[in-house]
């Protein structure tokens, strides 16, 4: 903390922060080989894991959070002083939490986050809001998954409001990322994985799954607005039905990926 002089702090024109705000956008982050998270969960997670290069933060935030700038120290990661307005510029969120991580790529391919035996894996295809795939990452980690895999035109689980909504998951978890939903589909079966989806009519009901539940699963789950569609749905090698006792119609897709991953887990 004494080593941080912020009479010279970091502005909101100066180039390093300036280059550091365009990691917002996903071309920059292709092109630049980094992305940028913001708040205490995620840059705690980034520095813990080594994959953090640089930790921006304001005078107030190193007060508060003096435990993650000692940690940045002893990781060999640079720690720069900067201003609110800085701050303000970096942030993706209304109000900026005063500190930022920029990081390494985290995202695996798809067989090396599978590995060699996987019991559990999470699989988002065409999942496009961030929230919900930072999410599914978030509950993935707590559930015990073995991999997250987004498959298809999906959101990038590097955004900001994705690695967000994880709250530090996506450093934990394998997290990979495949346009090509036919090959991760055969390496999920090639890992002795059975294709579980979700479907109001399914004709296996969750409740009474334990026995199916028991043998090495990967679950899919849909786009928000139009599920997985009738080409996944018979590829699946079962479509499960989550029970609903209420007068709601369905489940958002955080809520419905939660509840099967805690049936498997048991």
């Amino acid at each position: 903390m004494s080593s941080l002089d912020f009479t010279e702090a970091f502005t909101e024109r100066t180039p390093r922060i300036v280059k550091a705000a365009k990691l917002h956008r996903t071309a920059v982050r292709r092109k630049e080989g980094r992305f940028i998270v913001e708040g205490s969960n995620s840059v705690e997670a980034a520095v813990a894991t080594g994959s953090a290069t640089d930790v921006f933060i304001t005078a107030e935030a190193a007060k508060r959070f003096a435990d993650i700038v000692v940690a940045a120290g002893h990781m060999q990661v640079f720690v720069h002083p900067i201003t609110t307005g800085a701050a303000r510029s970096l942030a993706d969120t209304a109000t900026a939490p005063g500190i930022f991580a920029v990081c390494r790529p985290v995202l695996w391919r798809v067989g090396e986050a599978l590995g060699r035996s996987p019991r559990l894996v999470t699989v988002a295809v065409g999942t496009n809001d961030p929230g919900n795939a930072g999410t599914l990452v978030r509950v993935s980690d707590a559930l015990g998954a073995d991999a997250v895999i987004f498959a298809g035109d999906t959101v990038d689980p590097q955004s900001s409001k994705a690695v967000r909504a994880s709250a530090g998951s996506v450093f934990h978890v394998p997290v990979a990322r495949s346009r090509d939903v036919g090959e991760v589909l055969r390496l999920l079966k090639g890992r002795g994985l059975q294709l579980m989806a979700t479907a109001a009519d399914g004709e296996v009901d969750l409740g009474t799954a334990n026995e199916l539940l028991a043998r090495p699963t990967a679950w899919l789950f849909g786009n928000e607005a139009h599920g997985l569609g009738p080409e996944l749905m018979e590829l699946a090698d079962h479509r499960v039905a989550i029970p609903i006792k209420g007068s709601a119609e369905s489940l958002n897709l955080a809520t419905a990926a939660s509840i099967c991953l805690w049936e498997s887990s048991k």
